[in-house]
């Protein structure tokens, strides 16, 4: 019988609050946050880096950001401007990087570990945005199942 895949989770918080942000990563025992985003600041409050971490911090889960995962500002604005044809091809030519590279290793090795992690960026729908892509170059490396989350405020 082969293992069973691994699994990892994916969040954007565009629609959340907090509250139900970590709501939500707590119901699914994610135990890493990893931030994909290239700059780790938000308009949102609490999202922001080092707000972030103590938020996460204060319900137990640990904070990682693999700035090298992030999209490039062209991409960024891309997406922004809803090309999101344009902001993959972009991103998929980023992820050749020698740094992308070594920080999807960084990310593989933590899943292979069998960390529950969860990938995070703003956009709230995974196909619109770049955490899809990463995740599906990190399938490539480790058998994996990916589950999306979605925060929703009751």
């Amino acid at each position: 019988m082969p293992p069973r895949p691994k699994s990892i989770a994916t969040i954007g918080y565009q629609a959340a609050t907090m509250s139900s942000f970590l709501r939500t990563l707590q119901d699914d025992r994610v135990a890493l946050l990893v931030d994909v985003r290239a700059v780790a600041s938000s308009r949102l409050p609490g999202f922001s880096k080092s707000a972030l971490a103590a938020n996460l911090a204060s319900v137990g889960i640990d904070y990682l950001h693999l700035r090298g995962l992030g999209t490039p500002a062209d991409g960024r604005a891309a997406a922004r401007a809803g090309r999101h044809d344009e902001m993959r091809a972009i991103f998929l030519e980023h992820m050749a990087s020698p740094e992308a590279q070594e920080e999807l290793d960084t990310l593989a090795d933590i899943v292979r570990g069998g960390t529950r992690a969860c990938l995070l960026c703003f956009e709230s729908d995974p196909a619109h945005c770049h955490r899809s892509l990463v995740a599906a170059a990190l399938a490539k490396r480790v058998p994996l199942k990916i589950v999306n989350l979605f925060p929703v405020d009751e």
